[in-house]
């Protein structure tokens, strides 16, 4: 019972309870407010009634409503709001018939639901398993201690040697818990630029702004990738490593199509003094199964979002280095010392309270990529990634870096007189989800020359290869559409959608949109089926 109905009120002497009508009512308040016994409620009831002065009663007002029982703590989200549920049903319908190719998303499985909107939601348990700043965490604790567990053992790692805080809310708190726990403020990192394919929370800013949080608290420089070959340049991060210094070196990427080369990013941060940060939040999923090479041989840190190819829930995890980081030359051995540091960093540097819900969900995501099926998705997701490369290359697209190791591409529209932002909108037109992207080269972020395409969503709903086929004709010709309407458009944006709609093209994208509904329904996809 809220307090802020339920509330005490002192004047003139007399102890008040807002919201009763009968002296029942006022003991049953009261005691809910957790008053103390022995009062004269029959007295205070007529007190109530008597007494002039103004009283806001909110219309809770039975025994019934203010217990456990209560129709508003009972009632399905379509009875007690439809229209909210109507909006939910209107995106879980938006998902069924299009093709989702962003390549962050997947639809996770029926367990995580069930871990997120579970009784764990209810829980604060501030601190970690055993050290906690609340009472009643003795099934919190076991929970959370289960998911560390599984979290190892997911990607083979010794618990002597590794471990991991499975409290991030998401992949970029996770990563400035990071360099919270590795570096002071100021102190210098570099990691892939964001045109490059880089992330946000791996220092990006531009020449006039700090974008990121890490280019503010942290002193950042990007590498780069080589514009003709959109590889990343190692021997131009090593010359630059080694002039900038940095603390912190971070292997990772949200647009990059190819396996990172870790020994050498080892390499060149061993050359510099520096910690090696992998954030696999986009492969998480292909490393788990043993699909690409993984970080954790040569990494100091390594974080991932457990919602992209892991198919989790939307959160993150960090896992860390244990025991000897080096040993001197007179054989002193040098200890990392990470675990309270990240873990300090989390809680209380950054967040408060975990998310137990999601800590649950965590959990069983963790067993699910250790199934032998688990380990056949991700071998199918890079099949079909690859399939959708060859297609697009054979019918004249251009590819950034020539091909794909991950469940990614990136094309460049450059050569077909296309922006992204055109690409992307004319393809959601069609029910194709994808997002616009810079490609090597680009001048600016907010007008990028690319779209990124991902196969996780598809292959979670059973496409193959032969799937992928199919897919690539109507990307084809949404493109092929989008560029006859941008020549009668001219360069402009918002002449673009305009033109879009007048009635000799909208009935061209209308007529391919229902030709992919059509086929996208023909697909299953894990869930709730209503919503």
């Amino acid at each position: 019972m809220s307090r802020a109905i339920c509330c005490v009120v002192r004047k003139v002497g007399v102890t008040r309870v807002i919201g009763a009508t009968t002296p029942a009512e006022s003991l049953a308040l009261s005691t809910t407010c957790g008053w103390l016994p022995g009062r004269n409620f029959a007295k205070l009831h007529s007190d109530l009634s008597s007494r002039v002065f103004c009283v806001h009663r909110r219309h809770i007002s039975t025994t019934y409503k203010m217990t456990g029982k209560s129709p508003l703590l009972h009632s399905n989200l379509w009875d007690s709001d439809p229209e909210l549920m109507d909006l939910i049903r209107e995106e879980k319908h938006r998902q069924l018939r299009g093709l989702e190719m962003i390549a962050s998303e997947n639809f996770t499985s029926v367990s995580v639901l069930q871990c997120l909107s579970s009784c764990l939601h209810n829980k604060y348990s501030e601190g970690l398993p055993g050290q906690r700043y609340y009472g009643g965490n003795e099934h919190i604790d076991k929970i959370e201690i289960l998911c560390q567990k599984r979290s190892l053992e997911t990607y083979r790692l010794n618990p002597e040697e590794w471990g991991c805080n499975v409290q991030p809310y998401s992949g970029s708190p996770a990563n400035l818990a990071v360099y919270t726990g590795l570096c002071n403020p100021h102190d210098r990192i570099m990691g892939l630029d964001l045109p490059d394919g880089g992330h946000l929370t791996h220092g990006f800013m531009t020449p006039t702004k700090k974008i990121s949080a890490t280019s503010i608290f942290f002193e950042s420089m990007p590498y780069k990738v080589d514009v003709n070959t959109g590889l990343i340049d190692y021997d131009r991060l090593a010359e630059n490593a080694k002039l900038f210094k940095p603390k912190v070196i971070i292997a990772g990427m949200s647009c990059y199509s190819r396996c990172l080369d870790y020994k050498r990013f080892r390499e060149i941060a061993d050359q510099n003094g520096a910690y090696l940060f992998a954030d696999m939040a986009h492969v998480s999923g292909l490393v788990a199964a043993g699909v690409i090479p993984s970080p954790f041989e040569y990494c100091d840190v390594v974080s991932t979002t457990t919602h992209k190819t892991l198919r989790g829930p939307r959160a993150g995890v960090i896992f860390f280095r244990k025991g000897v980081r080096s040993v001197k030359a007179n054989g002193d051995k040098v200890m990392y010392d990470l675990e309270s540091r990240i873990n300090q960093a989390v809680f209380p540097g950054l967040q408060g309270g975990p998310h137990n819900h999601a800590i649950a969900a965590i959990a069983t995501s963790m067993l699910q990529a250790r199934s032998p099926e688990f380990v056949e998705y991700q071998k199918q997701v890079i099949l079909n990634a690859q399939r959708l490369c060859k297609g697009l290359m054979e019918r004249g697209y251009s590819i950034a870096t020539g091909g794909t190791d991950v469940h990614l591409i990136l094309m460049d529209l450059r050569s077909v007189g296309l922006t992204g932002a055109k690409a992307e909108y004319l393809l959601e037109r069609i029910s194709i989800a994808c997002n616009k992207n810079t490609v090597p080269g680009d001048k600016s972020a907010l007008n990028p020359s690319g779209i990124r395409l991902g196969t996780p969503a598809l292959t979670t709903r059973g496409l193959v290869e032969a799937d992928m086929d199919k897919v690539v004709d109507f990307i084809d010709r949404g493109l092929k559409l989008c560029k006859q309407i941008s020549t009668a458009s001219g360069p402009k944006f918002v002449d673009f959608k305009k033109i879009l709609e007048q009635d000799e093209y909208a009935c061209l994208v209308d007529d391919l949109r229902e030709q992919i509904e059509e086929y996208s329904m023909k697909f299953p996809m894990p869930g709730i089926d209503d919503y």
